[in-house]
């Protein structure tokens, strides 16, 4: 059988005992919510349709392709076990929004957050031959405290909404596991004396070890007689290769545990700050990022393959960014993997748009999803800061939502010491270790001088200078500390569709249009040029990678072709910048 997206779903926490579920199940749309009243959990009751998973509802490549609203939708599939094995785990990539999962008619677990992995366990449940799992899911994009990213909360979708997502996105998967075994690690790199400490979580009690290698060659080892609870341990590494832009140089670490057996990854590298510098290994590395969506014509947040995911890296590097901003989703993480051995930077986000900002309740929504995130991603070296809101915009001038912002920011720091946090990317900023913002002006002379006050007195010019009408509001809001990192993290987003000048129907860009290829990049030169020869400009955020639907605003179309000359794109971002010679 034909199983789409086949590969291991989390590649730095591998055991060889795993089945993918992915492909056909049964399905149904439940839009008055009363499916488990009705008894569609229970065994041997049918579903009224089938989808191809992990593809949601929406999409062309699940079978289904439903636009409309989806209040609540239900999956079904049977699996077969020849024996039983001590712990089996039922593992979801990503679930949209609210689930609960059920086995041979017996709930199993119930989690909400539709952006984060997560998994019960089965062992209970489970009996030789046939067993039936099935999924109940539920969402609303129009509910002010359910975040939604860039799901359209309208029928259609506008603006910089897209096409909604429901239900199962990622890979169904199942884990078999001993009685005894490893629960969780965390990687503490540190590269001034070249060495690697790990945190485990042990389940059970055995004999522990780990051997580290790199290339195949022996770095390191560690043993334990009889082990359990927590492991705190440091290896020192007999060679030094740091994670770096372009460089995965990762470490291959194999775990054993009693009858246990998993393989993992880990790069050894450093992130920290330094005035308006942020530092790599100790060396001040320009971020040329560009803003990616995660948006695929077929598959709407699921890529129909694993190439595809290598392919977006592929295509920006190509054109001369080493990283991105992972805009308003939690990406999945193969693609955190391939960043991770490409040597890419990512900022991990998270969708909190569809969130109401203003309203203090939206800190249940988004915290312990986050922390979550935090947690799932923790040991990806490609990922050098966090940054959980994006535009917390407050039309009505309220500071209720600051605490919680602030509140964010502090269990960020809490749960990961080692990489800065953006607090709320581009506005409005509370409790920061970066200072970030979005200016959309598209005239370079312009837009220059706005960031040469930086190199001159020190200040920031301030996208929210306000009309009278506002009594300076959003100017109080935001105020610009003083010598901290600095960039603009969202700039450009011209429209343009090589050979039609005119948009079609909801179509746009940012900024003025431009009448021809050589405009266009004549400013987009002007204005790369203004952030690379800024010598307090840490970084850049080109808005960005891809159109999606009707945002025709990307360096390639939404098929993924290039709209203009790759290596004059090149020539612009990836030339150096001034703060790398600081």
């Amino acid at each position: 059988m034909n199983i789409p997206r086949s590969e291991h779903p989390r590649p730095n926490f591998v055991r060889s005992n795993w089945c993918n579920l992915n492909g056909q199940w049964q399905f149904e749309i439940d839009n008055g919510r009363s499916g488990e009243a009705r008894g569609l959990h229970r065994e041997g009751v049918s579903l009224s349709g089938s989808i191809l998973v992990p593809f949601c509802p929406e999409s062309s490549l699940s079978g289904v392709e439903h636009k409309d609203f989806l209040c609540g939708v239900w999956y079904k599939r049977t699996i077969e076990l020849d024996a039983l094995s001590d712990r089996v785990r039922l593992h979801f990539g990503a679930v949209d929004y609210r689930c609960k999962v059920f086995v041979n008619g017996k709930r199993a677990g119930e989690h909400t957050g539709g952006y984060t992995s997560f998994f019960f366990d089965i062992t209970e449940s489970l009996r030789v031959g046939k067993n039936e799992i099935a999924v109940y899911a539920e969402d609303d994009t129009r509910d002010p405290l359910i975040p939604s990213g860039k799901q359209s909360m309208r029928y259609n979708s506008w603006g910089c909404y897209y096409t909604r997502t429901t239900g199962i996105w990622q890979t169904v998967w199942l884990e078999f596991l001993p009685e005894a075994h490893i629960n969780t690690v965390k990687y503490y790199p540190n590269i001034a004396d070249g060495s690697i400490t790990m945190e485990i979580s042990l389940c059970g009690e055995g004999d522990f070890s780990c051997r580290v290698s790199f290339d195949g060659r022996d770095m390191g080892s560690y043993t334990a007689k009889q082990a359990a609870g927590m492991l705190f341990l440091t290896i020192p590494l007999a060679e030094t290769h740091l994670w770096d832009v372009g460089q995965g140089n990762l470490y291959d670490v194999r775990f054993s545990f009693g009858e246990d057996r998993v393989d993992s990854y880990f790069g050894l590298r450093q992130v920290r700050i330094d005035g308006h510098r942020v530092l790599l290994n100790e060396r001040s590395v320009f971020q040329r990022l560009v803003l990616d969506q995660g948006y695929y014509p077929e598959g709407v947040y699921t890529a129909p393959t694993d190439a595809d995911l290598v392919r977006d890296i592929e295509l920006s590097l190509a054109v001369g960014f080493n990283g991105a901003r992972l805009h308003e989703k939690v990406f999945e993480e193969r693609f955190l993997y391939h960043a991770d051995r490409l040597g890419y930077l990512v900022w991990g986000e998270y969708p909190d748009w569809g969130l109401d900002h203003s309203n203090p309740d939206h800190i249940y929504s988004i915290l312990p999803e986050w922390m979550e995130e935090i947690d799932r991603d923790f040991n990806h070296p490609s990922i050098v800061g966090w940054c959980p809101h994006n535009e917390t915009w407050d039309q009505e001038g309220h500071k209720q939502f600051d605490p919680a912002i602030a509140l964010v920011y502090d269990v960020t720091r809490s749960l990961d010491p080692t990489r800065p946090c953006i607090d709320t990317s581009g506005n409005f900023h509370v409790k920061t270790d970066i200072y970030d913002v979005h200016d959309y002006n598209h005239d370079p002379a312009t837009f220059k001088e706005h960031y040469d006050r930086l190199m001159t007195d020190g200040t920031l010019y301030s996208t929210f200078e306000p009309p009278e009408s506002l009594e300076g509001r959003y100017e109080k809001r935001q105020h610009f500390p003083g010598r901290m990192p600095v960039f603009v993290s969202e700039y450009g987003g011209a429209y343009w569709v090589p050979g039609k000048q005119e948009k079609g129907a909801g179509s746009w860009g940012y900024g003025t249009d431009v009448q021809n290829e050589a405009e266009f990049m004549a400013r987009l030169r002007g204005l790369t040029d203004a952030l690379l020869d800024n010598d307090c400009m840490f970084g850049f955020c080109y808005t960005q990678l891809t159109d999606v639907e009707q945002e025709q605003n990307g360096l390639y179309t939404y098929d993924r072709q290039p709209k203009f000359d790759r290596e004059a794109l090149r020539a612009i971002f990836a030339r150096p910048a001034a703060i790398e010679s600081v």
